[in-house]
């Protein structure tokens, strides 16, 4: 590694927008070390097996990176899962594992990580959330909550480490072209449910704003560009432009007109 080399630790390098981060990242001269659960090959990162459910798998990541560079400059939590579902239909038990993957996971990482980082006097954590992180949308309310649940983390843990020069950045993307629905959380309905109707009428449009979403490689790019600033922003909203709307509308309209956009967009009926 030269001198210069950064080493970062990203978490889902092995596909969607974790595979553009590390290409854009090691084009410029960082050395990636991804974390997937399964192996994986790539020219562009080191790949570390790791299971964000599992902090046994967690330890043993920051442990083999630091055996190779005795150093992390940057964590990147960029992997998670996405989950569709009622409120009142979702299992817990699978409440629980979005919470486990998106938030615990990622905080347990951060944990282990912080302590490097606070010896050396230096770091940059960039937690990847989500534009559905400021409101809870209908039938993916589990998922709004874990992103949102990030996005508080990220300011806490901002001001909290700030006195050791370390440095933590929220980015929060609206849809992008990846592969999130093969490994999204179905709850899914029964022919009885009252939510039936909604849910497969908005699974639809979920997954045509998906197709429809950005290039993953303009995340990446965002990505490597933040980096290279001295004095980064502590939020950033990567995505179409109305989705990089929302934070905006919801501090300028009121709750009840917000919902009604939403519920507008999603076909969604309401009583007077």
């Amino acid at each position: 590694m030269s001198q210069n080399q950064k080493v970062v630790l990203l978490t889902g390098a092995s596909g969607g927008l974790g595979s553009a981060i590390a290409r854009h990242l090691s084009l410029n001269n960082y050395k990636v070390y991804g974390t997937a659960r399964k192996k994986q090959s790539s020219e562009h990162y080191i790949w570390v097996p790791m299971d964000l459910s599992n902090s046994q798998s967690i330890d043993e990541a920051v442990r083999y990176v630091l055996s190779k560079e005795q150093t992390i400059d940057i964590l990147i939590n960029n992997a998670g899962i996405g989950t569709t579902g009622s409120i009142e239909e979702t299992p817990v038990n699978d409440i629980k594992k979005v919470f486990e993957v998106n938030l615990f996971g990622p905080v347990a990482l951060i944990q282990k990580v912080l302590p490097v980082m606070r010896r050396q006097q230096a770091g940059i954590i960039i937690n990847i959330s989500s534009i559905a992180g400021y409101t809870g949308l209908p039938l993916r309310g589990f998922y709004s909550a874990t992103k949102s649940a990030v996005m508080r983390v990220s300011e806490a843990l901002s001001s909290e480490v700030k006195q050791f020069n370390i440095k933590v950045i929220d980015i929060a993307p609206g849809d992008f072209r990846t592969d999130i629905a093969a490994g999204r959380l179905y709850t899914g309905t029964n022919e009885k449910s009252p939510y039936k109707a909604d849910y497969s009428r908005i699974l639809k449009m979920i997954d045509e704003e998906v197709e429809k979403g950005l290039n993953p490689e303009i995340l990446g790019q965002k990505i490597s560009k933040i980096l290279r600033k001295k004095q980064p922003k502590l939020r950033y909203n990567v995505g179409l432009f109305l989705q990089r709307l929302t934070p905006y509308l919801l501090c300028v309209l009121s709750g009840r007109f917000f919902e009604k956009l939403i519920n507008k967009h999603y076909g969604i009926k309401q009583k007077p």
